[in-house]
């Protein structure tokens, strides 16, 4: 089965386990597939935006710390430490390609006034402009939910949906290390089948999440299906889909009936500007 693929400005979110091997080293190979898949979307006139995670994994192996720390001061010094490292490995793949990035880091105070909210949303729209891409992630080193002080998105899957919602995205692709929604925990479960296509996260849905992710990350199919909410209830679409090999992406708009598409268009289509 083939989706229809109509998507011009498109979030792509991917999570630390696509750029933080199991050991902690960066995965360099997957970020140059990211960065040549990207480009070629820009350079086929697509509009995109990357949404990334991996400040405190890459910081954890710059640092060579093999247990993510405990305490909210450690764990924003390494993000300091992981975010510079981070954004000079995309500078530096996506240069290869001719396209600059910009890098980006929100905190949730930050949209909730309209005056900033604005701003934000103009500082998207004429980096798109531009022709860059806009490289997204929380500002770990200074996001703290302590309160009435509360500034942390909660996770980098709830923050690639709202900005989806702010630059209005066609489509946001979420990237993680698992092939999209199963009805339970396929990892646990060999008999798990995964779920092709969603058009309502009733309660049957919502139960079949599970819980955190890996080590280095902070994700879980919960965050996922939270995110999907938003998504649906803006009438936007996503697909989450295994992000080892980035090039995924390509099969995605080609319209191969890969990942879970979230939608609430009943068609399964996926629909956007031409």
């Amino acid at each position: 089965m083939m989706r229809e693929i109509t998507a011009k400005r498109i979030v792509v979110k991917i999570g630390t386990s696509s750029l933080v091997k199991a050991d902690g080293a960066v995965n360099l190979a997957s970020i140059e597939r990211l960065a040549k898949v990207l480009c070629n979307l820009k350079n086929n006139g697509k509009e995109v935006v990357l949404v990334s995670s991996g400040a405190i994994g890459v910081g954890m192996g710059k640092l060579n710390i093999t247990k993510r720390p405990s305490s909210i001061a450690q764990q924003q010094a390494v993000a300091a430490v992981g975010q510079g490292e981070l954004i000079g490995l995309y500078e530096r793949q996506f240069a290869q390609y001719g396209i600059s990035v910009a890098q980006l880091l929100l905190t949730r105070d930050v949209l909730l006034y309209p005056q900033s909210n604005h701003n934000v949303h103009n500082a998207f729209d004429e980096l798109l402009k531009m022709n860059v891409i806009p490289v997204v992630n929380e500002n770990d080193t200074v996001s703290v939910d302590e309160l009435d002080h509360m500034t942390k998105f909660g996770d980098n899957d709830q923050l690639s949906a709202i900005v989806a919602k702010i630059i209005d995205a066609d489509l946001l692709i979420m990237l993680s290390d698992i092939n999209g929604f199963y009805t339970d925990n396929p990892t646990k479960n060999p008999n798990a089948k995964l779920i092709r296509t969603v058009n309502d996260l009733n309660p049957q849905i919502l139960g079949a999440a599970g819980g955190h992710g890996t080590q280095f990350g902070t994700g879980g199919m919960v965050t996922k299906l939270k995110a999907a909410k938003r998504i649906m209830e803006n009438n936007q679409q996503m697909i989450l889909a295994n992000g080892k090999n980035p090039q995924i992406i390509d099969q995605i708009l080609q319209g191969e009936d890969v990942g879970t598409l979230f939608t609430s268009v009943s068609e399964g289509k996926v629909m956007g500007m031409q």
